[in-house]
């Protein structure tokens, strides 16, 4: 099964990709992956890549769709897609590139929460001092801190919190969500140009990660 999965920052993509990996046994292939390991073994790709990178300057899509597919094409049993494409000329090329190699593509899993939300769940981000792992969210109910004497601290191990500077970058979060949320030219754009073409899974992003992810592997079947 050949798989691509969209969601805005503070979504929960990553944790309901690792969730249908594990489900389908198929590998959770991020973008960014490809990027460096192209670039540390030296391909052709990589070393066009990290000029553009070494210049500042965006890699372009002859290079980054052919590197994506050449490491897709090495999954015989399916893939997860995550990361890309970002906007509605890399879904296009990558579409097209996917039919020339005549690879299908399955499913398109859209987690779907609005830009509000998103950049709340992104800001409510607290780190536990003791342990990363511990989920904590000033604004998921289900995973919100403890509070102790006026202050929060982890709901897990009590632990002190604290938030990561990115995190708290109102004017990064926005520039990110721009080109998300932009239904022109951007990835809502890139959604809806799959949604003429394949089969396109719409979840609400907004309950806990059990009942999202309940939801999306009924729709999955």
């Amino acid at each position: 099964m050949n798989i691509l999965i969209f969601g805005p920052n503070g979504s929960g993509k990553g944790t309901q990709g690792a969730i249908v990996q594990k489900k389908f046994k198929v590998p959770h292939i991020e973008t960014g992956v490809i990027f460096r390991d192209n670039i540390s073994k030296g391909t052709k790709l990589g070393t066009q890549a990290k000029a553009y990178i070494d210049r500042g300057d965006l890699v372009p899509d002859e290079i980054t769709v052919p590197m994506i597919l050449n490491r897709l094409k090495e999954e015989k049993n399916g893939w997860l897609l995550d990361g890309f494409p970002r906007n509605l000329a890399q879904a296009e090329a990558l579409y097209k590139a996917l039919q020339k190699e005549g690879i299908a593509l399955d499913y398109v899993i859209e987690i779907i929460l609005d830009r509000q939300t998103s950049k709340n769940r992104i800001m409510g981000r607290r780190l536990c001092a003791k342990d990363n792992n511990h989920p904590n969210n000033i604004y998921i109910d289900a995973i919100k801190p403890a509070e102790k004497n006026g202050t929060f601290v982890c709901r897990v191990c009590g632990g002190g919190l604290s938030a990561r500077a990115d995190d708290q970058d109102e004017t990064a979060i926005g520039k990110r969500h721009d080109i998300y949320y932009d239904d022109k030219t951007g990835t809502t754009a890139a959604i809806n140009y799959f949604k003429e073409r394949v089969t396109v899974i719409g979840v609400d992003g907004r309950p806990g990660v059990k009942e999202v992810s309940e939801e999306l592997l009924k729709k999955l079947g």
